[in-house]
């Protein structure tokens, strides 16, 4: 038989399991709800994180002494849901021969010596916190989030409005020391196989997880071993709410083994992010400056000054891959193709290495843009910047008050608008409320066909604004492309799209 161990994030406590625990039951399995001591009516003084990794090893100790008793065995499986999972995986590193497998439910992935803080998805609120903790705010309270509020914490696609009423009328507050106090593994717990269930609506998805340990990071690389596995809900952040039954079944299949599995960097060939640029261009060599390569014309020697296009790679990409994002061949590609054009083309490195960077990523740009300009080769009346991917969001920067010497805006594949777990519900890196400031500019837009849905819905929201405030977009349509055609999608209509997309952009440069 299997035991089932369910751990409730923050506010919340065993009343959100009630629909999945009695599909589970109904399954043939056994299922045990964690009472986590100062929330939902348990309440203590002096209640930190070691209390709740406690309460969890108390209900697995319950579990193992009970089969002892009648001499029999359970297979034991601890979940864990956002804040949850950070008891959950304290307790496993404690018990981990106790236990068959540990699910990460729409979680974070604890780290020794970092507190769950970390992990919340509201960033403006995290770095308030983390100012408390510096004045000794331990014994505090993060109030319960009121109705309107609960997006704060992770997306609410999926929850009716009786579900999210409940969930507001039994919401606890969170006691501070629980958030602030650092996690202590001693790495026992990484023996225990894994499962990660991944709430697309939320953000988050197997194939960007796939597409990051492609990157090389070597820290990542953790997550394509073997014994970790993956499922995806499409839902929001509360599938034991929104999808009782489709939840049990993934945790039913997690328990045997069953999921998703990533392949390592070195298993899967060249990435996708360096195979060859999809056009031919002539070899135009580059000259490093700072953080920025230029692509330069050769007829722009002692000819005058010429215009420039700046390509902003995407993101997040970890810290210390390598070659660096400038010299990736497709942005590489689209430099040169401008230089071939008689522009100069420029790739740019940013510190977009995790969604809380996006102020240091946007001034990392804003400071590589004043490099281009100041070239003596460079009309600094005429730039086009061109972002792609993850840098979307940091459009909003320049289309909320376009300088005059910005002639266009380009965005390939963009993200539009955060991702819900990102944290930056109310930051200024959202282009969809932006572009109402965009007055004039143009703005040439690259839309996949094969996007994926979370990111698709930021572009529909995005060109909905854009036609509300009259804002000048033009659209070039890839129907049967990905998100990163020009390496994955070697086509006669990936090939157009790139032609038409530098036209309309060059065409701006050169008006």
């Amino acid at each position: 038989m299997t035991a089932f161990i369910l751990v409730s994030g923050m506010f919340t406590g065993g009343h959100v399991w009630e629909a999945t625990a009695a599909r589970l039951t109904a399954a043939g399995a056994e299922v045990h709800t964690v009472a986590l001591t100062g929330t939902a009516g348990r309440t203590a003084a002096g209640v930190d994180l070691e209390t709740h990794i406690a309460d969890v090893l108390a209900v697995i100790d319950s579990v193992r002494a009970t089969a002892d008793g009648v001499g029999g065995d359970r297979e034991i499986v601890l979940v864990g849901h956002d804040y949850g999972i950070h008891p959950a995986v304290g307790a496993a590193d404690r018990r981990a021969e106790h236990l068959t497998r540990v699910v990460y439910l729409d979680s974070g992935m604890p780290q020794d010596g970092v507190p769950a803080l970390a992990a919340l998805p509201d960033q403006s609120l995290r770095a308030q916190l983390a100012e408390w903790a510096e004045v000794d705010a331990m014994e505090g309270e993060l109030a319960a989030p009121a109705r309107d509020e609960w997006s704060r914490w992770g997306s609410v696609e999926g929850l009716s409005g009786a579900a999210l009423d409940r969930l507001t009328s039994l919401a606890a507050p969170q006691p501070l020391a629980t958030l602030l106090q650092p996690l202590k593994l001693t790495g026992a717990g990484a023996a225990v196989p894994t499962t990660g269930v991944l709430c697309t609506s939320n953000g988050a998805s197997i194939d960007m997880l796939q597409m990051v340990v492609g990157l090389g990071d070597p820290a990542m690389q953790a997550l394509a071993d073997p014994s970790v596995s993956f499922f995806e809900l499409p839902t929001g952040h509360w599938p034991m709410l929104s999808c009782p039954a489709e939840l049990a079944e993934v945790l039913r299949q997690a328990a045997a083994g069953e999921g998703r599995r990533l392949k390592p960097a070195d298993a899967v060939g060249t990435p996708p992010h360096l195979e060859p640029f999809l056009l031919d261009l002539p070899d135009i060599p580059r000259e490093r400056t700072g953080n920025i390569d230029l692509y330069v014309p050769e007829l722009a020697d002692g000819s005058g000054e010429l215009p420039a296009v700046v390509v902003v790679h995407g993101g997040p990409v970890p810290a210390g891959v390598q070659p660096t994002p400038r010299e990736w061949p497709s942005l590489m590609g689209y430099a040169r193709y401008a230089a071939a054009e008689g522009v100069v083309g420029v790739t740019v490195d940013h510190r977009l290495h995790d969604v809380t960077d996006y102020p240091r990523a946007a001034a990392d740009i804003a400071a590589a843009v004043e490099l281009v300009r100041a070239d003596p080769r460079v009309d600094a009346d005429r730039v086009a910047l061109w972002f792609f991917s993850g840098s979307g969001p940091i459009t909003a920067e320049w289309l909320a008050s376009p300088p005059s010497w910005l002639r266009c805006l380009a965005a390939t594949y963009p993200i539009l608008a955060p991702m819900p777990n990102w944290g930056l519900t109310g930051s200024r890196f959202h282009p969809a409320q932006a572009v109402a400031g965009a007055g004039s500019l143009p703005v040439v837009l690259t839309r996949v066909g094969l996007e994926t849905p979370e990111i698709a819905a930021t572009v529909e929201e995005f060109l909905g604004a854009a036609k509300e405030c009259g804002a000048h977009v033009e659209v070039v349509d890839v129907p049967e492309g990905h998100h990163g055609f020009e390496s994955l999608d070697r086509t006669d209509a990936s090939r157009e799209a790139v032609h038409r997309a530098v036209h309309a952009v060059l065409a701006h440069l050169k008006a």
